[in-house]
């Protein structure tokens, strides 16, 4: 029997999770007709609908609001903080992905964890397995006292990897790590939880998954998967996907070429844009965000995908001359690592293939992947493109949180500031020009500094002038006296000394022959390490 067959039979013709959402109310499919496991109550059906205001309208269980309420208490948000970052070094070198820096005042983690909240998700895991003592310290000051109430338990926690009784492995991908800690998972649908949102912790976007929750329980879907349309030159970059008449998802192409390339096309006007955008956009990209009914994921991974470990080595060893196994033991070895361990590349499109219900649901607003050096430069340098950015943190009903740091307000002396954003308790000195930076928090940029196309991350604490000047080889902290940086980014803490040039005269666009010397260069952005001295002078 296929995987889902018991779990979501869907009567022929079923709506789509997008169409719902152009004028017609969608009835609510029926689930499964088995009796509910141990592991998940009675599952929340929801019917959406969009009035000719497009407000959203949306029923669950016959009442009249899905409200924040029911998010907190049937979703659960998964964050996958990613590997180790090796596309961000060196700004992954001392923290995890998810607790870069972000906009002056924030860290990447606050998107996804602030969607959430302002969704009415208040109970989130974010998984991570390098360098994340920095993201629980922040997580932890940022939200764990503020999520929640008297009669909903809420909290953001990390998720480590760490080794068990029948794990001693780190997580081998996003599935594999959501798969270790399903015994976790499976504790908060004994307490309601219904649906797994799974998010990623390196994206830039502001979305209400109240929407994207109930197309998915309207459709009746097993996985719902966030869209977004894109033109041909866009797509090539992407995994993509083909939708039938209903926004089933039928077909999967991990970044196609050529014929492979217009064969993905499809008419996006099923999932809900107007005519003249869909001929400009003929193909959907995945966003890597999922809404997964809780029940049929813990089938997926558990037993359908499940990594199967366990070779029977004590028989082996009884029955099986020593260099036999040896070999066996390398090609089990080799198989191991081809297992199924990502959502993207294998659970999703292989739920499809078990006969689950895989769903599109169309999101029109901003996202960017910020992964890249390059990509997270250009998203920040963007932020303050004047007078609507693409993003923007200025947005009350829907506000980004992040740590309180109770730091003073900025103090500029006598500066030309242009086309700029400036973080809490930064100190810029006379004579200093900023023009199209982004300027961290605690930021100390002394006079007749120039300032141009960067990003500095500012510093974790303050520190005296007097400080630094007890010692005979000390820098201060911050950017020296004359300084000229220009299409940089200026990682936390770092010492840049007096009349430096860091504007990469030779247009070098990968070197990392400088590292132990605290800068290199990735994508042709000269990246200044956290916590390096660059004396005097020096010239990059």
């Amino acid at each position: 029997m296929q995987a889902c067959a018991s779990l979501s039979a869907q009567p022929a013709g079923a709506v789509g999770a997008r169409s719902g959402f152009r004028g017609t109310a969608v009835p609510a499919a029926p689930r499964s007709a088995r009796p509910c496991s141990r592991r998940c109550k009675q599952v929340t059906q929801a019917v959406a609908q969009v009035d000719a205001a497009q407000k959203i309208t949306v029923q669950a269980n016959g009442a009249t609001d899905f409200s924040n309420t029911d998010m907190a208490r049937t979703v659960l948000g998964i964050i996958l903080g990613g590997g180790a970052g090796s596309r961000l070094y060196p700004l992954t070198k001392k923290r995890a992905k998810p607790a870069v820096p972000l906009g002056a005042n924030y860290r990447l983690i606050d998107i996804p964890v602030s969607n959430c909240i302002n969704s009415g998700v208040n109970k989130i895991y974010c998984l991570t397995q390098f360098n994340s003592a920095s993201l629980n310290r922040h997580l932890s000051s940022a939200y764990n006292s503020n999520v929640g109430g008297y009669n909903s338990r809420g909290f953001v926690e990390v998720l480590a990897a760490s080794q068990t009784t029948t794990t001693k492995e780190w997580f081998q991908g996003t599935a594999d790590a959501v798969r270790q800690y399903m015994w976790l998972f499976d504790e908060a649908c004994r307490d309601g939880v219904e649906d797994f949102l799974i998010l990623s912790g390196d994206h830039l976007y502001r979305m209400d998954y109240r929407e994207f929750v109930a197309a998915h329980r309207a459709a009746g879907a097993d996985i719902t998967v966030a869209a977004l349309p894109c033109a041909e030159e866009q797509a090539q970059a992407f995994g993509l996907m083909k939708i039938d008449d209903s926004g089933r998802i039928v077909e999967f192409a991990e970044k196609p070429k050529g014929d492979a390339l217009k064969r993905m096309q499809v008419d996006t006007t099923i999932l809900g844009l107007d005519k003249e955008t869909a001929k400009q956009q003929p193909y959907i990209a995945s966003m890597g965000i999922y809404v997964c009914k809780a029940s049929t994921l813990q089938d997926l991974l558990e037993k359908k995908f499940s990594k199967q470990h366990d070779f029977g080595s004590d028989i082996l060893f009884a029955l099986i001359p020593k260099l036999l196994l040896t070999w066996l033991l390398w090609f089990a070895t080799f198989l191991l690592c081809s297992k199924q361990h990502d959502f993207g590349s294998d659970i999703i499109p292989g739920a499809k293939e078990q006969g689950c219900k895989v769903q599109a649901h169309l999101f029109k607003g901003y996202w960017e992947d910020i992964g890249t050096v390059r990509a997270f430069y250009e998203s920040n340098l963007a932020l303050t493109d004047s007078p609507n950015p693409n993003f923007s943190f200025y947005d009350k009903d829907a506000p980004i949180y992040t740590m309180s740091r109770f730091l003073p307000p900025s103090k500029v002396m006598g500066a030309d500031v242009e086309r700029s954003i400036l973080g809490d308790g930064c100190i810029v000195e006379p004579d200093a020009r900023i023009s199209h930076s982004v300027v961290g928090l605690r930021s100390i940029i002394r006079e007749g500094c120039v300032i141009e196309d960067s990003l500095l991350m500012g510093a974790d604490y303050y520190e005296q002038y007097e400080e630094c000047e007890a010692f005979t080889d000390c820098l201060p902290l911050g950017v020296g006296k004359g300084t000229h940086i220009k299409g940089a980014i200026v990682d936390k803490n770092a010492r840049i000394g007096k009349f430096c040039k860091i504007v990469n005269t030779e247009g070098i666009q990968e070197s990392f022959k400088t590292e132990d010397d605290g800068w290199v260069i990735r994508d042709g952005v000269v990246v200044i390490i956290k916590d390096s001295n660059i004396p005097d002078g020096t010239v990059i």
